[in-house]
């Protein structure tokens, strides 16, 4: 019996420590990306730069560079996240934020903004709408899991279907557009961090941050419904709620994470499977690291975007699908093992 404690304890140290290490490489891609960029600041300038008050490397670093290094990372650990919780309540790998339709219907939401927005069409009115349809999506959802008590391959289904409701009807309003309506709806799909600023930082960090404790005390939970909806309630777990709290604060944290951003397709699919490659499936360890890898993998990409090809910026979602990919597929061939 102590044997067994002392090897759950060291099972638990191992997984502090590759969370440790996660936050380490995050932290190293963090400084790269300050010192990264059109103007020469290098590393030692740029890290004084944050604590001086004045001078051009303390403007470019403030103004140019944190705000989309900080916004990076707040998306990347919210789609981590919003992944990780969708994949263990709906008990299926393919679930995300983009295969149970909320990006595609953020996106109409931002459709509609620019095209009938007229002149009051501004930055907060598109990120508005975007929010607001991501949430009709996930009511949707939670409407159709309540009639009937759907269960989770129906939820999938519907999530589908939801995203070609919304596509559709967005490659509609396209088709009817002008050629300045029709560039910006491209523009916001592609997915950019460049119009990003500390106010919508703030929101955005409130937004996905808040939901966070629940969700981690809601691991033990998550790691039953891995064990079947009968087994789990056999054990205590109100499936209902966990399954409906899930989907509610997962929602959430998905709005805010792309309705300043646009559409940042793969990140909320992938990111969940890396880290259950490395972490395993036990939840307490597995939420962390999905937003860790999620925000390494959005920073990444974002800094390979705009400075691979200086002065050309390629849009975040193009470049989060260039680099994930190809990895993704290596750690599939690698892996040997059943992981999910």
């Amino acid at each position: 019996m102590q044997d067994i404690c002392e090897r759950y304890k060291g099972f638990g140290t191992r997984k502090l420590f590759i969370l440790v290490f996660l936050a380490a490489v995050l932290s190293v891609v963090s400084l790269l990306a300050i010192s990264l960029g059109a103007s020469s600041v290098g590393i030692p300038d740029s890290f004084r730069a944050l604590f001086n008050s004045s001078g051009i490397a303390h403007d470019i670093v403030w103004q140019l560079r944190l705000p989309r290094i900080v916004m990076a990372m707040l998306v990347g650990c919210g789609l981590g996240l919003a992944g990780s919780v969708f994949q263990a309540i709906l008990k299926n790998p393919l679930a995300s934020p983009y295969t149970l339709g909320m990006a595609s219907s953020a996106g109409f939401g931002a459709v509609l903004a620019i095209i009938f927005g007229g002149s009051f069409y501004s930055h907060y009115l598109i990120a508005g709408n975007a929010f607001f349809c991501a949430l009709l999506a996930s009511l949707l959802i939670l409407g159709i899991a309540r009639y009937k008590s759907a269960t989770p391959e129906t939820m999938i289904l519907a999530g589908i279907a939801i995203m070609f409701l919304f596509s559709a009807l967005s490659s509609f309003l396209q088709y009817m557009g002008t050629a300045d309506e029709v560039h910006a709806i491209v523009f916001w799909f592609f997915g950019s961090l460049s119009k990003v600023g500390w106010p919508e930082i703030v929101i955005a960090a409130v937004m996905i941050l808040a939901p966070v404790p629940v969700l981690l005390r809601w691991s033990w939970d998550f790691n039953l419904l891995a064990a079947g909806d009968e087994s789990a309630k056999a054990l205590g777990v109100n499936v209902t709620k966990i399954r409906i709290g899930g989907i509610i604060f997962a929602s959430l944290i998905t709005a805010a994470a792309i309705c300043f951003t646009g559409v940042i397709g793969f990140i909320g699919l992938v990111a969940p499977h890396i880290a259950r490659m490395i972490l395993g499936g036990d939840h307490r360890f597995l939420l962390p690291g999905s937003a860790l890898i999620g925000s390494i993998l959005v920073l990444t990409a974002d800094t390979l975007g705009r400075t691979c090809w200086a002065p050309q910026i390629i849009p975040l979602g193009i470049v989060t699908s260039f680099i994930g990919v190809p990895f993704f597929f290596y750690l599939l061939m690698k892996k040997k093992r059943e992981y999910w």
